[in-house]
């Protein structure tokens, strides 16, 4: 199983002409973020979306953590990738269905297909691999409308990936990407809220306290 994040990236891709600076000040953080974090870690972006993959040896339940607190990253998805074939994702997903179903008891197929070469429509990768986590898991039911486990299969360029419920990520936008502040600490909770708050809006933050 090669293991993979996802970075949905939610507001940055409202930007226009200057999209590409907030991707390229995003994936600069993302790296800062991982340099800490045992193993070596790989990027690829491609669809409004940053793919990272790491080494063998990688702590991937840290990097997992400290995504999620990333400024600019609106969900991260933790999921599996798979070869563009669907006996192989069909095979991920019978291997990986504890760990992509958790303790829920219902659940539904979501399919993405950003290549619309693939021979699967996406109502049918949906019914393919529904049948799947059914056969796998018959104490599972289908719920559309209100699943206590969306499992999600994209169709990218390169590869498939199939995930779970991503988790929210910080938001905003990525920091340095506003200009820098000046924040003055006081003893209280307040500044410190505040220059949370400005952060998550681009602003790299200098602080200084006063006793």
């Amino acid at each position: 199983m090669r293991e993979v994040f996802l970075l949905k990236y939610g507001e940055i891709v409202l930007k226009g002409l200057n999209r590409n600076f907030f991707n390229t000040m995003l994936e600069k953080r993302v790296r800062k973020a991982l340099k800490s974090v045992q193993g070596e870690f790989y990027y690829d972006y491609a669809q409004s979306t940053l793919c990272i993959w790491g080494s063998d040896d990688a702590d991937m339940d840290t990097a997992h953590e400290k995504l999620k607190k990333v400024f600019g990253v609106a969900t991260v998805c933790r999921g599996i990738q798979c070869e563009k074939d669907m006996d192989d994702i069909s095979a991920k997903i019978a291997e990986n269905i504890d760990e992509l179903l958790g303790d829920a008891k219902t659940f539904k197929c979501d399919a993405k297909r950003s290549d619309k070469k693939f021979p699967l429509k996406s109502p049918q990768i949906c019914a393919e691999c529904g049948r799947i986590i059914l056969e796998a898991r018959p104490d599972m039911k289908v719920d559309v409308i209100n699943p206590e486990r969306v499992i999600t299969i994209e169709i990218r360029d390169r590869a498939a990936f199939v995930h779970g419920n991503g988790e929210k990520g910080a938001g905003g936008v990525p920091v340095g990407s506003s200009g820098r502040a000046m924040l003055m600490l006081s003893g209280g909770i307040d500044s410190p809220v505040a220059g949370h708050m400005i952060a998550r809006r681009g602003a790299a933050i200098d602080a200084v306290y006063f006793e």
